[in-house]
């Protein structure tokens, strides 16, 4: 559906821009040399790598191809580089490329944002904005104090029909979430107000108060009514009866202590791990992701994978057959099974996306507390009074890809050499899944090598 026909001379060759395995936009080569002069002009010819020359003669088929994998190792190497990945010029290149591609013009318009406990919050904001901008707007809408708004993010959801949601991904500061949720044409994708942070410590800066107190009061009952966090008996009939009384922090304390507060909890999927298509449902939280895995023998078995343990992780996607616009996406994380022994743990489910960006929340959650630093540091004003993520704390950075322009000419690419991995340092196009290039993964920096008394 979003492959893009070879252009004749008379028109610009376009590309499709993946970010996150979704596509974004459609560019164009003079779009992208525009961009090209544009960091040179601002950060200097030394720091902004190199840009694929024009041609003056139409390419043949394989200079086409050429240039396609030119063109991406370039944005690659943009998006990774700290300084010009995080800089106003390429996410707003990313944005208003995204408001073109789809066709939306500046207007105002409402938007709708779900809270946990599903109640709608609608702010009137401009189609254009960007997604530090619509947050903003729904914290005024709230009350929220400014100091807290960098405790919550907004999230791409999707709801099924038992109203459950199934969460795709955290809107990141290069897209616009009014087109990115209208893109979508289907009433089921919502926007949703979740806590941004894993540390249940961060609760009481939240607690202190009103409008936050209420926001994760709220998440914390939709957690418990829909399972995500693990209730006896006991613990339930003592919850209902601080609710009951409207003693929301004792509830919230109470919660604290109970198993997989906290943690997000995904849809069932499959793992190889310990052996191949085991049926497994993964929660992610307290820098762990967290296994509930049904081996073929029906018994259930339940581990954890720390975070701090993780050399590296990738997604790949890949798609299933030519005709079908069916693509499977599969998170891999290389493990620290042992003080010699690492091995790739493979989960193959359509909130992979979402997975590695929890993953790597989690990452620099460490990293800034590691530092001594804390989530209402992560923010510095930005010039035009929204706020602006501090550069050492981007959120993920996943690089955009460029698709084969051509969709007419190979579709068995599609099968055989189209594995794309989508990750924080790069995109490779691999031959198989066992074929790593050196750009496939996250390097985990709060990876930990372990002695024997940690086994």
């Amino acid at each position: 559906m979003h492959s893009v026909m070879l252009g004749s001379p008379f028109h610009p060759q376009a590309y499709n821009i993946h970010v996150n395995g979704v596509l974004h936009c459609q560019v164009r080569y003079s779009q992208l040399l525009g961009l090209h002069e544009q960091l040179r002009k601002e950060y200097g010819a030394n720091v902004v790598p190199a840009f694929p020359p024009k041609k003056i003669f139409t390419l043949t088929p394989a200079e086409v191809e050429q240039r396609r994998e030119q063109l991406e190792k370039y944005m690659q190497a943009v998006r990774q580089d700290p300084v010009l990945g995080g800089s106003e010029t390429f996410n707003s290149f990313l944005r208003k490329a995204q408001q073109e591609t789809q066709q939306i013009p500046t207007e105002e318009v409402p938007l709708e944002v779900l809270l946990s406990n599903g109640q709608k919050v609608t702010v009137t904001i401009l189609t254009s904005d960007q997604t530090e901008d619509v947050l903003e707007a729904v914290a005024s809408k709230l009350d929220l104090p400014e100091d807290l708004v960098g405790y919550f993010s907004l999230f791409l959801a999707r709801e099924a029909k038992d109203g459950a949601f199934s969460f795709l991904r955290k809107l990141q500061e290069f897209e616009l979430p009014y087109v990115s949720v209208t893109s979508l044409r289907s009433p089921e994708y919502k926007i949703i107000l979740r806590k941004s942070y894993w540390d249940s410590s961060y609760d009481d800066d939240v607690m202190e108060q009103r409008v936050g107190l209420n926001l994760l009061y709220a998440q914390t009952v939709s957690d418990i009514e829909r399972g995500w966090i693990l209730v006896t008996k006991e613990q339930h009939r003592q919850l209902k009866s601080l609710q009951e009384k409207v003693s929301k922090k004792e509830f919230i304390r109470l919660a604290q202590t109970l198993k997989y507060y906290g943690y997000l909890k995904f849809e069932p999927c499959i793992t190889d791990f310990p052996e191949k298509g085991c049926q497994v449902i993964v929660s992610a939280g307290n820098s762990e992701l967290n296994f509930q895995v049904r081996l073929p023998s029906e018994q259930i078995k339940e581990g954890s994978f720390k975070v701090t343990r993780m050399r590296c992780w990738r997604v790949t996607s890949s798609v299933s057959a030519p005709c079908k616009a069916e693509v499977k996406l599969e998170l891999a994380f290389e493990y620290l099974m042992s003080k010699d022994r690492l091995q790739w743990v493979t989960i193959t489910s359509p909130q992979a996306i979402m997975l590695s960006i929890c993953l790597q929340s989690m990452v620099d959650e460490l990293m800034v507390k590691k530092s001594g630093g804390s989530i209402r540091k992560m923010f510095r004003r930005r010039a035009n009074g929204a706020l602006r993520r501090s550069d050492s704390q981007q959120a993920v950075k996943s690089p955009p890809l460029l698709e084969s322009p051509d969709g007419s000419r190979e579709p068995m690419l599609k099968l055989s050499s189209k594995l794309t991995s989508v990750s924080l340092r790069g995109i490779s196009h691999s031959g198989s899944a066992s074929d790593l290039g050196a750009n496939d993964f996250h390097g985990n920096y709060a990876f930990e090598g372990i002695g024997d008394e940690d086994l």
